[in-house]
């Protein structure tokens, strides 16, 4: 392939770790070259969920993941925390000023939440099968038990409702084996994170969708929960200029469903050099 004049030399991945506010470590990874990347995980996952997605988009731009408070190879939480906070110390580690950010579910929501409470900070938004802080869910035995299961900590419940409701394709659909093992590795350590991690009562990005300054591409799967359909419109709809897209055969794990299709929106959305931001 003769790469485009937006392309760079490789620069080889080379993972850290980054302090965490507070205390402990993010395990982080960053390699590439270019603008600037921040990619977020969802709950119940970690950094692994962007493996198909980080060498084709590292061409051109210089790409950061990191693993969330407690999840992967970061270290668990000891005290109340904030996911905001902790992109912004990943931020700050890389001396980056500026970053796009794409972040998928609960990944998208910290993205969203930080770009409403550091505009200057955020070249565009990405949100992939992205919720929303201060969204009202609908009642539904499913969305019940998988609650139930995160307040009590019965992990072994909550990894199986993780794989039924959020990756319905099943393990035979890309990504399979590689879904359940992070569903597994992590069904533990989410409980202890979620019960640490503080989202202040008045953090609610619905009724200031309108205040999103960066561009913004809302991207979810066809065969996604029902109900992030909804968001993606209201995200759609509510931010200024937010471009949707769905891609046909993918559940809630898109970037290691669908791959190839995701890179490519994300490669003609995100600013490189010598494009506008």
């Amino acid at each position: 392939m003769i790469p485009d004049s937006s392309e760079h030399p490789a620069v080889p991945p080379r993972a850290v770790r980054v302090p965490a506010p507070g205390g402990g470590r993010l395990w982080a990874e960053r390699g590439g070259a270019g603008t600037p990347v921040v990619l977020l995980h969802g709950a119940g996952m970690d950094s692994r969920l962007w493996d198909a997605v980080v060498p084709e988009l590292a061409r051109r731009h210089d790409v950061i993941r990191y693993d969330a408070r407690g999840l992967g190879r970061s270290t668990p939480p000891g005290e109340p925390f904030g996911d905001v906070e902790d992109l912004r110390a990943v931020l700050d580690h890389f001396g980056l000023r500026q970053a796009a950010l794409v972040g998928l579910s609960m990944g998208g929501e910290t993205a969203l939440d930080f770009a409403l409470a550091h505009p200057g900070r955020v070249t565009a938004l990405a949100l992939v099968g992205a919720s929303v802080s201060g969204h009202a869910w609908p009642p539904g035995p499913e969305l019940a038990a998988y609650d139930a299961a995160r307040r009590v900590g019965d992990t072994a419940a909550l990894a199986e409702l993780e794989l039924t409701i959020w990756a319905a394709m099943g393990r035979t659909a890309p990504g399979g084996e590689l879904i359940e093992t992070m569903v597994a590795e992590n069904a533990e350590r989410r409980v202890v994170s979620e019960r640490h991690c503080v989202v202040p009562p008045a953090r609610d990005a619905e009724p200031h969708l309108g205040e999103i300054t960066a561009p913004t591409l809302v991207v979810h799967g066809d065969r996604d929960h029902p109900e992030i359909a909804a968001i993606a419109g209201r995200l759609v709809t509510g931010i200024p200029g937010a471009r949707g897209e769905t891609i046909a055969d993918a559940d809630h794990y898109l970037p290691l469903r669908t791959p190839a299709r995701l890179t490519e929106l994300l490669r003609t959305h995100l600013p490189c050099v010598g494009s506008p931001v």
